[in-house]
């Protein structure tokens, strides 16, 4: 089981992120991992957990009469960086894709200066129903499942929400952009501004950068193997 496509739309679509799911038969896939039928078998395992996941949360907005449909994360369904933003632009909201468009452009820009992959990143929201706000277990399940060496906090709110989630053995993020810090025994944290607050004014995008490069410190620190 695969999870469902996001809705497409006619025309010019802006770069993006890749829709959670399968990458094609050339492709790495991002996080490592054991070689051959295992990989492959831990792959199929993420994306059906995941694919789960999203039925749960669109089944949540049938039962409650919610209006519209989830915004679905986007990525590698093993990343080595999963990104969290609070929720969704316009453009997100209406292709159902986190990461849509200028944000998801700028994400690919910024990685492909540092070097690093964009098939190694997945990015998820906050909020992925309007109606539902934030409810933790279903970013607490997504962590789990991809299971990252990294997450990136974009803004106040989503380093409060990966707080709110006490994942076992975590520790509390720190409010500072740019900060490697110690997470989960497994996992580090880097604190960076909401990237859409970050796109209009030439001082956020200096402030977002000099935060996010930070990646490219850590992506240099992790071993060839």
């Amino acid at each position: 089981m695969t999870p469902d496509p996001p809705r497409q739309r006619a025309g010019n679509r802006p770069r993006t992120l890749r829709p959670a799911g399968p990458p094609g038969p050339d492709a790495p896939v991002g996080g490592g991992g054991p070689p051959g039928d295992i990989q492959d078998a831990y792959l199929k395992r993420a994306i059906a957990e995941l694919s789960q996941l999203n039925d749960e949360i669109a089944a949540w907005g049938t039962h409650h009469g919610t209006p519209g449909l989830p915004v679905l994360s986007s990525g590698s369904p093993q990343a080595e960086v999963v990104m969290i933003k609070w929720s969704a632009s316009l453009a997100e909201r209406q292709e159902g894709v986190a990461f849509f468009g200028r944000s998801g452009s700028a994400i690919l820009k910024s990685v492909q200066r540092l070097g690093i992959d964009p098939l190694t990143l997945y990015g998820t929201l906050c909020v992925k129903l309007d109606d539902a706000g934030f409810r933790p277990e279903w970013l607490a399940r997504e962590i789990q499942i991809v299971a990252p060496k990294l997450i990136v906090a974009m803004g106040p709110r989503a380093v409060e929400a990966v707080n709110l989630m006490e994942m076992p053995g975590s520790v509390p993020l720190g409010e500072t952009p740019g900060e490697l810090q110690a997470w989960t025994p497994a996992t580090e944290a880097v604190v960076v501004p909401d990237i859409d607050e970050s796109l209009d004014e030439q001082n956020a995008k200096r402030a977002f950068w000099a935060a996010f490069r930070t990646l490219g410190d850590w992506h240099l620190a992790q071993p060839p193997y």
